[in-house]
């Protein structure tokens, strides 16, 4: 792994999770969803023995069941969460494919101690056939923040990260066709980096071969970087209280909360009635539902 020195940012890297140590740092989480999806999150040993979690070509794959026709209780699917949780700092994720789908809803985010009590920050996330990523912050009541210095292109849906009692939160869209779904895999993936500091949480997005050079030279110099995808800032946060310390998590599910509530709305809704009739009736449709990931930084 090793220690890079100190970077402009004053950044030192204490954490990298790739091929070589990712099944040792992250565990599988194997209980109900908490957002109501059709799906089965299996343990390491099931993922493993059914190939929904293995390395390839020194990337890290996640996926899930593509050949079940009318699964019980939803399709086996992962979640990994891990081990360490982390404080302000620099998270850096080098991605190549996330999946992609009518029924599905992909997720690379983090989560405190006592939901909503510990801040949950959402990087990744978007539900069915949506073609650019949403960036949300959930919390307990008291934190309304700004998206100003957003790039151009980025709105805000809600300011008040408690929004829906916390299910809502405080989000944000984006209109990059290439940070997210099939967009995101057309142009080989990309890196996000999610700055969390006690002024605010600042998320940026560059697409494979764009990726700044301090960043591959592992000293990432923040200052450099321009203007964020998304900023989350304002008096009305104080960023110190509302979050404290973060376990990352991947999972892909499939309906529930989001992607079923909006199957109707959507492009998707000619397919099936309803999201779950869909999921569980065509199998084959989800061999783009995995996750590819090359590694995983953290900065602190």
């Amino acid at each position: 792994m090793g220690v890079a020195p100190s970077s402009p940012s004053g950044y030192t890297l204490a954490h990298t999770f790739d091929s070589t140590n990712f099944f040792n740092e992250f565990n599988f989480f194997a209980g109900g969803d908490p957002t109501h999806g059709y799906v089965n999150y299996v343990s390491q040993s099931a993922a493993q023995g059914s190939n929904l979690a293995h390395i390839t070509n020194n990337q890290v794959y996640l996926g899930v069941d593509t050949t079940t026709y009318q699964p019980v209780g939803g399709r086996n699917s992962v979640r990994l969460t891990s081990n360490q949780a982390f404080g302000e700092g620099l998270v850096i994720a080098d991605i190549e494919h996330m999946p992609t789908g009518c029924g599905v809803w992909p997720a690379f985010w983090m989560f405190g101690a006592n939901w909503p009590a510990g801040g949950e920050i959402d990087i990744i996330e978007g539900v069915n056939n949506q073609y650019a990523d949403s960036v949300t912050l959930h919390t307990n009541p008291g934190c309304v923040v700004s998206n100003s210095n957003s790039q151009s292109g980025t709105y805000t849906i809600t300011n008040d990260c408690n929004a829906g009692n916390a299910g809502t939160g405080c989000t944000t869209g984006t209109s990059n066709p290439n940070n997210f779904g099939a967009g995101f895999n057309s142009v080989g993936g990309g890196t996000y980096a999610m700055q969390w500091a006690s002024t605010g949480i600042y998320v940026w997005f560059w697409q494979r071969g764009q990726v700044p050079g301090d960043i591959l030279a592992r000293q990432p110099n923040t200052n450099g970087w321009g203007t964020p995808l998304v900023t989350f800032t304002g008096g009305g946060c104080n960023f110190n209280t509302f979050f404290s310390s973060q376990n990352l998590v991947f999972d892909t599910t499939f309906c529930g909360d989001w992607a079923g509530s909006v199957w109707g709305s959507g492009s998707c809704a000619s397919l099936a009635p309803t999201c779950t009739q869909y999921v569980a009736n065509n199998p084959g449709a989800f061999t783009n539902a995995y996750w590819l990931i090359n590694s995983v930084q953290v900065y602190q």
